[in-house]
């Protein structure tokens, strides 16, 4: 068969089958604005390395060392490659495919006589290329490349999810020292106030039950001490899961600046939802997904079409028998059509498969959208509540101490009893724990923010750049480790 007289018919079925593939459903609109207070508290400050920007050089060396001894980030990473992957198994799908074969083959007949030994040797090699009528390997293709790009979005995901991790442990560690500092102070004050009780007991200004008050009082501050004390270790522990440190070396860094909350710095909310939900890798990564989703249905209703097949070959041997050698060799090129008859209706369910997992997908994109909202909007709105209470929590503070030191006073003069004074105590250190506790609530409703804004993320981080920059990540983390431990 001439070659001329295949190239015509085939050029029309590639021409039919450049069909569009169908796009995905549009994306779920956003609400017009925030209905909770922006902050408006500082300059605009870049997302981006957010950790970085607390007034805490610790918080961004932990996190660096925590990204780049993760798991999670290296699981990430991994999916990135085999995504990477299937995009060109899924790329070479729509390239012809030639594979080789060779063998030499020696053998003997002596049936019927005289014995004969000859000599085989064959090369062939086969070309395949099936034409794309329907698009469904291009939709293949479409939908691997939506999986890569949708896993180097959950690896940023996961990396600000990381960051985030450990800033509200660290937060949480600082704000739990900063307690074990106000407890030992409680405790060295009940300490006083029991021996001086004791001391009037014995001479008789105060009544052994008051002595009994005071010593109670004493235990009970002291318990709750070491109480606070096991909570401070285990965010320690923490911290050494997350970051991968010995326990020992994460101490010695640490201690310097011991119950010490670390201070973020303000940035901006933009004041249409859409644009800070244009920012979240995660928002990113279910989009590619229901890309994915849609691309997979074109690939499902392709299977339901006739497939062409261009195929050929070229085979050449030689055969040597009793000193005498002949060789010889032919070709074939041809087309060959498939068409599906009768499966039961196996094909038409793949395809209402994939339309059921691509509205799954959907659902899934618009809960996340709707996910994000609320968590943007969560953390405006503990963000704003801590910011007016720290100043009314540490006013109660202040005034309680300012309190307890003239009850105190009148008790040593005998104008007040114990359990006045011991009332008094107990305000003050609930006061002074709820001023703590707003604090360390104000730094995580930052966290949760930054994090709820995307962290950083703009869609330009690029499947091949993930690698790159948990490389990069390891190296700083190397370099903040080398710098900490000069």
């Amino acid at each position: 068969m001439k070659l001329r007289s295949i190239l015509p018919p085939c050029a029309a079925l590639l021409l039919a089958g450049c069909a569009n593939l169908s796009p995905p459903p549009p994306a779920p609109p956003a609400p017009p604005a925030w209905a909770a207070p922006l902050p408006h508290a500082g300059e605009p400050q870049a997302l981006a390395q957010w950790w970085s920007r607390f007034d805490d050089p610790l918080l961004p060396a932990l996190v660096a060392q925590a990204q780049s001894d993760s798991p999670t980030l290296a699981q990430a990473l991994s999916r990135i490659d085999q995504a990477r992957a299937q995009l060109a198994v899924a790329g070479a799908a729509l390239q012809p495919a030639l594979d080789g074969s060779a063998g030499l083959t020696r053998a003997s007949n002596n049936f019927p006589p005289p014995s004969l030994t000859y000599t085989v040797l064959q090369g062939r090699v086969d070309a395949n290329w099936e034409i794309d009528l329907f698009g469904g390997r291009r939709a293949g293709v479409a939908a691997a490349q939506a999986q890569a790009e949708g896993a180097a979005a959950q690896w940023h995901d996961a990396r600000v999810s990381l960051a985030a991790e450990v800033a509200l442990n660290y937060a949480s560690l600082r704000a739990c020292e900063a307690q074990v500092v106000l407890d030992a102070q409680n405790v060295e004050s009940a300490a006083q106030i029991a021996d001086l009780t004791r001391r009037k007991v014995e001479v008789g200004f105060e009544s052994p039950a008051n002595g009994a008050l005071a010593q109670a009082t004493l235990s009970d501050n002291r318990a709750r001490a070491q109480a606070q004390q096991a909570e401070c270790a285990v965010l320690v522990k923490a911290l050494v899961a997350l970051t991968g440190l010995e326990e020992p070396a994460l101490r010695a860094r640490l201690a310097p600046r011991a119950a010490q909350l670390p201070q973020p710095a303000a940035f901006t909310v933009d004041a249409l939802p859409a644009q800070v939900l244009a920012q979240r890798p995660d928002l990113a990564a279910a989009e590619r997904q229901l890309r994915a989703a849609a691309a997979n249905v074109d690939a499902a209703r392709a299977q339901r079409w006739p497939r062409l097949l261009l195929s050929g070959f070229i085979n050449y041997g030689v055969v040597r028998l009793g000193g005498v050698q002949d060789h010889g060799a032919n070709w074939s090129i041809g087309p060959s059509l498939s068409l599906p008859l009768f499966d039961a209706g196996r094909r038409a369910a793949e395809v209402d498969a994939a339309r059921a997992r691509l509205d799954e997908a959907l659902a899934a994109w618009q809960q996340r959208a709707r996910g994000a909202v609320r968590e943007v909007e969560e953390a405006l709105v503990r963000l704003d509540a801590a910011t007016r209470r720290e100043d009314d929590a540490r006013s109660a503070a202040e005034n309680w101490q300012r309190f307890v030191l003239a009850t105190q006073t009148r008790w040593e003069l005998g104008g007040a009893s114990l359990i006045e004074l011991q009332d008094a105590r107990r305000q003050r250190i609930a006061a002074e724990t709820t001023l703590l506790a707003v604090r360390r609530e104000r730094v995580a409703a930052w966290v949760q923010l930054y994090k709820a804004s995307g962290g950083g993320w703009d869609g330009a981080l690029a499947v091949a750049d993930a690698a790159a920059a948990t490389a990069a990540t390891g190296g700083a983390a190397a370099n903040e480790s080398n710098l900490s431990t000069r």
